[in-house]
């Protein structure tokens, strides 16, 4: 209740606090008149009390001490006999009174002070939080972006240095391996900014018709020559012309094929399997690496996460940018066991279709 009274707080500016303070004694207090007959005057300072305490949680200290003192002096006036003044002629009714105003004071004063203690300490605990992902952040980017920045400096130097005692083949080898030091730091980039666009919440899916089967063969054949042979697709007969974001839905493939050859043999493939049907997109990729403990299948997808012991460098940033990206777009992951052992992730993701024929006269 007190998380929700400080949100509330964001919202509601401390003179409409105190309006709806005001008003919400006074339609208690109107709503009481009639049950006196049944609850008795001394019932109703209860009601009262509670309908403060309950402000108290969820409004700043200002309008709690007024809507203290506006609900001791309806309650002296309109219950408390003789009724219609504010005279109290019983002493066992001033003493209640009195009770009752330092209690309701009381509960605001307390009520507010709770209140911005949870505040705080929320603050500190989004901090701390905060400086967690970034130490994780930089820990982790330390030798994801290290590796290959020391690899192009150090080839490129090289190059430049000894360009003339160099053989061919030593040359091309110091220039394949600055090319896949530099997509190796692309991809890093990448993933931060996919991560950033992710949280903004800025990601607007523009889909376009594609021919998805072609599309599928381009994408792997331009990202994983080296690997082709490990990857493993087929499609079925007829796949329709799919309305598709292919944008967002490169990088949500691309991490999770570059999560199963990582953690995979190297003798062993990468299987993916596409299907579609009442106008989703189902995309199946399997491995045969070491899977993933049942506990542990909900926090991968978080960012920065990785599994405890395990002996592959990387950000964690993948399997976080991957469920974002299928957010974005309306779409679902699953992480499941494939039998006897590895990992399937199934994704699910909107997408329109259409045959060839029908596109042409669209």
């Amino acid at each position: 209740m007190a998380i929700l009274g400080s949100s509330t707080l964001l919202k509601v500016n401390e003179k409409t606090q105190l309006l709806i303070a005001i008003v919400a004694i006074l339609l208690c207090a109107s709503g009481c008149y009639f049950l006196v007959p049944i609850i008795g005057y001394r019932s109703v300072a209860l009601v009262l009390l509670l309908l403060v305490s309950v402000q108290a949680m969820v409004f700043t200290i200002r309008p709690i001490i007024v809507s203290a003192t506006l609900s001791a002096m309806v309650w002296n006036y309109f219950f408390i006999p003789p009724v219609f003044t504010f005279e109290i002629s019983n002493t066992e009714d001033l003493l209640l009174f009195l009770m009752y105003f330092a209690i309701a004071v009381l509960n605001a004063v307390l009520g507010n002070r709770i209140r911005t203690f949870e505040q705080k300490a929320q603050a500190e605990a989004e901090k701390a939080k905060t400086i967690l992902l970034y130490d994780t952040l930089f820990n982790s980017l330390s030798h994801e972006l290290k590796t290959p920045i020391a690899t192009i400096l150090a080839s490129t130097e090289v190059l430049k240095s000894e360009s003339d005692k160099l053989s061919e083949a030593h040359k091309n080898e110091l220039i394949n391996e600055l090319e896949h030091a530099g997509l190796r730091l692309n991809k890093q980039i990448n993933n931060l900014l996919q991560m950033s666009r992710a949280d903004s919440g800025t990601i607007s899916p523009k889909p376009q018709w594609t021919d998805f089967e072609e599309y599928i063969n381009s994408f792997l054949t331009q990202n994983y020559q080296s690997s082709l042979n490990r990857i493993k697709f087929n499609f079925p007969d007829h796949f329709p012309i799919l309305k598709i974001d292919t944008v967002l839905l490169g990088p949500i493939i691309s991490n999770l094929i570059d999560n199963g050859l990582l953690y995979t043999p190297q003798n062993t493939a990468i299987k993916l399997e596409f299907s579609w049907e009442k106008e989703k997109l189902q995309i199946v990729i399997s491995d045969t690496g070491p899977g993933f403990p049942l506990n542990e299948r909900e926090k991968v997808f978080e960012k920065f996460y990785r599994l405890p012991n395990t002996t592959q460098k990387g950000t964690g940033l993948g399997l976080s940018i991957v469920r974002g990206l299928l957010t974005a777009q309306g779409g679902t992951i699953q992480l499941t066991d494939n039998k006897p052992l590895g990992a399937v992730f199934t994704i699910t993701l909107p997408a329109e279709s259409s045959s060839i024929n029908q596109l042409s006269n669209e």
